[in-house]
């Protein structure tokens, strides 16, 4: 799952400092590129910085640059995200310039990956840091001011799992819960394996813990997060752990929701689905990649599964879940893609139905095998991915469509835009993830964010719903909190 996933409040580290709580060690503020995962290790990198005495910005703080200390948490999933991080990083230089004594650190998985490069070409970064020392953080930057030299540290090695770590969540209401880090699979486009690792799962008891206490807290959402979540047990011979950790967060009192991402569908088990279809508070929402519809890109990718399988596994879903909203990835131009492949895909998008699809154009990554192999000319790349949008986009329209005349039931995580004012309208999202913006009809209660609302949908939008209810004309408004 990757950032284009979420809304800017989900994807951002947003819940700022207090503007009376001074500056500590050092006003901080921290910016996310890539995938959920990424935006719980920020949380972390957050916490840990805030037990070391530093203060979280306020967005006032943010938007005058009024900082002491500025983090990028990197992607390498994609060569776009490491041109944004260079690009950034160009930036921050000039307000340092501006702003003598503040200081830059590069986490992530490109710090992990390629810290030496970043090392040579940004030399005003004070510290350099990976996906598996976010711990050391605040010593860097000590000894960075103490030394005037930048100062990296990039463990091979998981010694402490990010979630052991102090917090500081971006959303009281919503939360993230890591159940396992790394990846087993050898996908030979993905360099994953080499950023995270090997996969390594936490104890059931302590996710639970963990999703126990975020509950008391507030929160009345959680996503599960790993690169696969699906997998999980499988190092210790458990291989329905997962489906015995979602319906033990059926038993989680004041837990209304509950997500899952990614999961992996050579590993989407029967006992899932039935975890999935039986624990009331487990969404039906999936997002599950497919990356090609061509069994012949499939075995060059590594995918140990088959188009024909993929789809079975969705007839099963279904047939559980018939309201399953169920999204995808799919790489274009993967190395020697033909035409014949791309149309495979193109069948398996119409036959899948999904509700929506994260389409991307090859990177190649150096360091994976998929780097070295004849590459799809990018033209030709970019018309194949052109001609799938509009599909996934036609498709998208028509399962949005079907969603008009019905009641939804959204928990609510804002306001719906700066014309808020003029529309009354909040945002979120319902039950099987879909975003919907909602109408409060005059006279009936505003909700506060957490609060969820049951509305009937009156359009769909390209990407959303409008739910704007007339009572009078007999549709529903009502709040629960």
């Amino acid at each position: 799952m990757n950032e284009e996933m979420m809304t800017e409040e989900e994807r951002a580290l947003a819940t700022g400092g207090d503007e009376g709580a001074g500056r500590g060690r050092g006003v901080f503020a921290v910016h996310t590129l890539g995938c959920q995962m990424n935006v719980h290790d920020s949380e972390r990198i957050a916490g840990v910085l805030e037990a070391a005495g530093y203060v979280c910005a306020s967005q006032a703080q943010e938007e005058a640059h009024d900082l002491d200390l500025i983090v990028m948490n990197t992607c390498a999933v994609r060569e776009n995200a490491a041109e944004r991080m260079y690009g950034t990083i160009g930036l921050w230089a000039k307000m340092k310039r501006e702003r003598p004594g503040m200081q830059i650190a590069i986490g992530g998985c490109m710090a992990q990956l390629d810290r030496e490069r970043i090392a040579r070409r940004t030399p005003w970064v004070d510290a350099v840091f990976g996906t598996r020392n976010i711990e050391d953080l605040p010593t860097l930057l000590e000894r960075a001011k103490a030394t005037g030299k930048p100062q990296t540290k990039v463990n091979e090695r998981l010694e402490v799992f990010p979630s052991e770590l102090p917090v500081h969540r971006a959303s009281k209401t919503s939360a993230w819960v890591a159940i396992s880090v790394g990846c087993n699979n050898t996908c030979t486009f993905c360099i994953v394996p080499t950023t995270r690792g090997r996969e390594r799962d936490r104890r059931p008891g302590d996710v639970l813990d963990e999703i126990r206490a975020v509950v008391a807290d507030g929160a009345k959402e959680v996503t599960l997060l790993g690169q696969n979540v699906n997998s999980y047990g499988y190092g210790i011979g458990d291989r329905y752990a997962f489906s015995k950790l979602l319906r033990a967060c059926g038993d989680i009192e004041g837990l209304e929701r509950v997500r899952f991402t990614s999961p992996h569908p050579a590993a989407f088990t029967d006992d899932v689905i039935a975890a999935m279809a039986e624990t009331p508070n487990v969404m039906h929402q999936l997002h599950f990649p497919l990356q090609s519809g061509s069994d012949r890109i499939l075995r060059a990718m590594r995918r140990s599964y088959r188009s024909e399988r993929f789809l079975s596994i969705l007839d099963k879903i279904r047939a559980a879940m018939p309201d399953a909203q169920i999204s995808t990835d799919i790489i274009v131009g993967f190395p020697g893609e033909t035409e014949e492949d791309f149309r495979d895909t193109l069948r398996v998008v119409e036959q899948a139905r999904f509700s929506s699809a994260f389409t991307f154009i090859y990177s190649p990554r150096p360091g994976t095998p998929a780097a070295s192999m004849e590459q799809v000319p990018h033209e030709v790349s970019r018309e194949r991915i052109e001609r799938l949008l509009a599909l996934q986009e036609r498709i998208t329209a028509e399962n949005l469509r079907g969603f008009e005349g019905r009641d939804v039931e959204v928990m609510v995580t804002g306001r719906a835009g700066k014309k808020d004012g003029e529309t009354h309208r909040v945002t979120g999202r319902e039950r099987t993830g879909v975003l919907v913006h909602v109408g409060v009809p005059e006279g009936e209660p505003m909700p506060e964010v957490g609060d969820f609302v049951t509305a009937t949908v009156t359009h769909a939008g390209v990407h959303n719903l409008i739910a704007d209810p007339d009572i009078a004309a007999g549709q529903t408004y009502m709040v629960r909190r």
